[in-house]
């Protein structure tokens, strides 16, 4: 276990690499040998540093790395969570200056917003029981900035210690009727330019978006903390990630739940 000492100087050691747009590199070995539970440690801190440098509160959570596609892409085989900040929210379409990111890169996936808290004392929390407390479901992007990384030399501990990436969020508009769309097997389309760039179902994200509700609810669960009323969960990309240019437009529908839009500006 990492003392707290160790655990405040990689966290600062993490902002700081976002703050000055330093290219993303692992961590030490000896801090990346420590177990994933002192990485969340490690965001832990990270997110008051955030919250305290004008970020906003934690408006929600994302779950990374949820799909085969992107367990491939990046090289790291299990979920990992991360906290959204409210300043960075952004409602469909937009319009984002990419020179606000560091290499920015959009993700695909089904935002869920909760209409009740999810407190362990309703847990061990699972797709059926996290149905209950769901208010709707949208399309969104996740807003990730990779850093310019190596996909080579990525790992689980730095990825969750530097808050999965996350850069904010884009959401399309609320469908409380959600109980009507097939959440395992609707269709997932995205669109460059007007030119198809993908396309996948809503349950390539551990099989149903509420699994993945249900799995980060137990995480934070776990660790003291607890998924609260209102706040939006990102449930993981069933695409994989694009990195849009200047001038491009990006789209993303699902069937059944609307679409979502993005354009890129220098």
């Amino acid at each position: 276990m990492l003392t707290p000492e160790i655990v405040d100087a990689t966290a600062r050691a993490c902002f700081e690499m976002h703050r000055t747009r330093a290219r993303y590199r692992p961590l030490d070995a000896t801090i990346r040998s420590a177990p994933l539970d002192d990485a969340y440690r490690v965001q832990d801190a990270l997110h008051r540093l955030t919250t305290e440098a004008g970020r906003g509160d934690i408006a929600g959570w994302k779950i990374a790395l949820t799909s085969k596609a992107m367990q491939q892409m990046t090289g790291v085989d299990q979920p990992a969570a991360g906290a959204i900040f409210s300043k960075v929210v952004h409602p469909s379409p937009a319009r984002l200056p990419l020179a606000a990111y560091h290499h920015l890169g959009v993700e695909f996936e089904v935002a869920v917003r909760l209409a009740d808290a999810l407190p362990a004392s309703g847990g061990p929390w699972t797709r059926a029981s996290v149905a209950g407390r769901v208010a709707a479901c949208m399309p969104a992007f996740e807003l990730v900035e990779d850093g310019e990384a190596d996909y080579k030399t990525l790992d689980a501990f730095t990825l969750v210690a530097q808050n999965t990436w996350n850069g904010g969020v884009v959401v399309g508009t609320p469908v409380t009727e959600w109980r009507g769309v097939d959440l395992e097997a609707a269709v997932t389309r995205c669109w460059i330019n007007d030119q198809p760039g993908g396309q996948g179902k809503t349950g390539d994200a551990l099989g149903h978006p509420f699994e993945a509700v249900a799995w980060l609810a137990n995480l934070l669960n776990r660790r003291g903390r607890r998924l609260e009323e209102s706040m939006i969960v990102m449930t993981g990309s069933s695409i994989t990630t694009k990195f849009p240019a200047p001038g491009d437009r990006v789209r993303f529908a699902i069937d059944g739940l609307g679409e979502v839009s993005l354009e890129a500006r220098r």
